[in-house]
This record gives C-alpha cells, sequence and structure tokens, in this order.
C-alpha cells in the first residue's frame, strides 16, 4: 500500500514508518522543515513537504494514499489555546481527511488516548467497545476534550472510509522515550522523592512504542471500519508500583502524595490532574481482531534496559 504518514518524525511515528516499510507498503511521511524531511528520508519514506495546519495538503496527500496514520497533534496550539484549541483543529483535519477518503473504503488510523474518554466510574476495565463521553464546557482544559476527534474519526465510516483509532495509554517506552515516564524520572531526580497520589492504586496502561506501531499498521491492514483498538500491553500498573520502580533506581523513596497537597508546588503541579487518572483496559479485542500480541519488554522491565537511566 501507498501509506501516508503524519507525525512520522515523532517518538512513536518513527517506529511507525520502518514498521510499515518492513511489512513492504510505501511510505510518504509528512514533513514541515529541512531537518523533519532529513529524519523521514533517513527513516526510509518519501517525503511530502507541508504542514498539518494546512488542510489542503492533507487532502490532496490523502486522496493519492491508499490509506492515512495520523499521529502528528498541533502542540503549537498548546501555549495559546491549550487542550481546547488543539480539539478544535485536529476536529477539522479528521473532517479534512472526510472529505478526501468518502466512498472509498480507504483506511484512516489516528491516534487517541486511553486517559481522555472519561471511563472513570465505569467500575471495570474499559473494553475498545466503550465509546468515548462528550466532553462539552464543563471539560474544557482536560484531556476529556479531545473526545470529539475520536467520535469524528469513528463517525467517518458511515461515510465509506475505514477508519479507527488507537487508543495509546500514558506511557509508551522505548529507547528514545520523551514523554510521560521520562519526565517523571526528572522530577524524581529534582525533588528527592518519587512520588505517588494517594495510596496509588490507580492502573496505568502502558505499551512499547515497537508494539504500538505493529498494532497501527495491522488496523491499516486489516481492521474493520468505525472501531477502537487499545494499544495497550496489559489492564494497567499501579502507579505506586511504577513510582517504586522509578526510586529502586534512582536511590530514592517512594513517597504518598496526600490528595489536598497534590497541587502545591513542589510535588506534581499542574500534572496533577493526571497523575490521579485511574485507567484499567482491556485490550482482549485488539489482540482477537487483529491478532495483535505485544512482544516487547513491558514496562518494568524496560526500566532495566538501561536508557532511562544511564550510568554516570
Amino acid at each position: 500500500m501507498k501509506v501516508f504518514v503524519t507525525g512520522g518524525t515523532g517518538h512513536i511515528g518513527s517506529y511507525i514508518v520502518p514498521d510499515l516499510i518492513a511489512a513492504g507498503h510505501e511510505v510518504t511521511g509528512l514533513a514541515r522543515s529541512d531537518a523533519s524531511a532529513a529524519t523521514v528520508s533517513a527513516l526510509g519514506a518519501k517525503v511530502r513537504r507541508g504542514d498539518i495546519s494546512d488542510l489542503d495538503v492533507l487532502k490532496k496527500a490523502a486522496a493519492e494514499s491508499d490509506g492515512v496514520i495520523h499521529v502528528a497533534h498541533r502542540q503549537d496550539l498548546l501555549p495559546v489555546g491549550g487542550l481546547d484549541a488543539v480539539a478544535a483543529a485536529e476536529l477539522q483535519i479528521m473532517l479534512a481527511y472526510g472529505d478526501a477518503l468518502a466512498g472509498t473504503g480507504k483506511p484512516l488510523v489516528v491516534s487517541g488516548s486511553i486517559g481522555s474518554p472519561g471511563w472513570e466510574k465505569l467500575g471495570r476495565s474499559a473494553t475498545e467497545e466503550d465509546p468515548a463521553l462528550p466532553g462539552g464546557d464543563a471539560y474544557k482544559g482536560t484531556l476529556r476534550v479531545r473526545n470529539v476527534v475520536e467520535f469524528a474519526v469513528v463517525g467517518l465510516a458511515a461515510k465509506g472510509v475505514r477508519s479507527s483509532i488507537v487508543r495509546i495509554p500514558p506511557i509508551a517506552h522505548s529507547t528514545t522515550d520523551v514523554g510521560f515516564l521520562p519526565l517523571l524520572i526528572g522530577l524524581a531526580k529534582e525533588k528527592g522523592v518519587v512520588g505517588y497520589p494517594g495510596d496509588g492504586a490507580n492502573l496505568w496502561p502502558a505499551v512499547h512504542s515497537r508494539d504500538l506501531a505493529s498494532l497501527f499498521r495491522l488496523a491499516l491492514e486489516k481492521g474493520p471500519a468505525g472501531k477502537n483498538w487499545h494499544g495497550i500491553e496489559g489492564e494497567g500498573i499501579q502507579f505506586r508500583e511504577i513510582a517504586e520502580a522509578i526510586g529502586s533506581r534512582l536511590g530514592l523513596p517512594a513517597v504518598s502524595i496526600p490528595a489536598d497537597v497534590l497541587m502545591l508546588p513542589g510535588f506534581f503541579g499542574f500534572l496533577a490532574n493526571l497523575v490521579t487518572l485511574d485507567l484499567p483496559a482491556s485490550n482482549l479485542i485488539t489482540r482477537q481482531t487483529l491478532g495483535w500480541e505485544p512482544a516487547q519488554p513491558s514496562l518494568l522491565a524496560d526500566l532495566d534496559n538501561g536508557h532511562y537511566f544511564p550510568v554516570g
């Protein structure tokens, strides 16, 4: 297949592109700068110059491809408009893809988040069949505002697009991880302790980035339309266990941060709303439908591989 990929130079995308190429697909990656173009080429893909803010570029690239994987985000909007502005812009991108791909049956696979749907009161592990909950004004500034993007992508199935969402967990770990786990490690080094919220029993799913890349490819190749996939290696790990694992490798104590001081300076600050999330989820439908099986080291095993805690 001729596959158009956005976000191909990012953490997840840089694993998706070579995985697709290794499977025999011809990949074109979007690049907005000379540096990005060089990275895309180094990964083995063709380069299409442009920016995800240019909807005409995206529509033309999608129309000329056999399928699209979209993992780019409008991070440039975060400082000026927050998550609300990012979600609004990404909604327009999905609608543009819909215009370009309507009636073709071509696949469109878009990254979502295990953390955004709003399932806190489910009382069980969320499955791929659980829809994201509506956002609205009450959830401005939270991850839940991005659910409008998930609704739009799934809705494109009714317009003849083989669209699906890959829900990504808070931690996607690898040798090139620049996400939440390095941030937690950095905070621990700065504060001298590794904090966890309350009793730390809240569950956080994780996944290795290489496994996630193979899931995007499988969804592209054979995923049915209008589906959600869970790119997680297991139901979740207690946050306390993650904190203790980090602490043991840094030689620092793991300590509980009471709920009433979570937002105070010196603790989690702006991250408090994230670290308190309880996100148990299942990947059973994803594995059964797509034949996906995580094969890379688990999160706790990956912490022993050296790249998160280099000597010296």
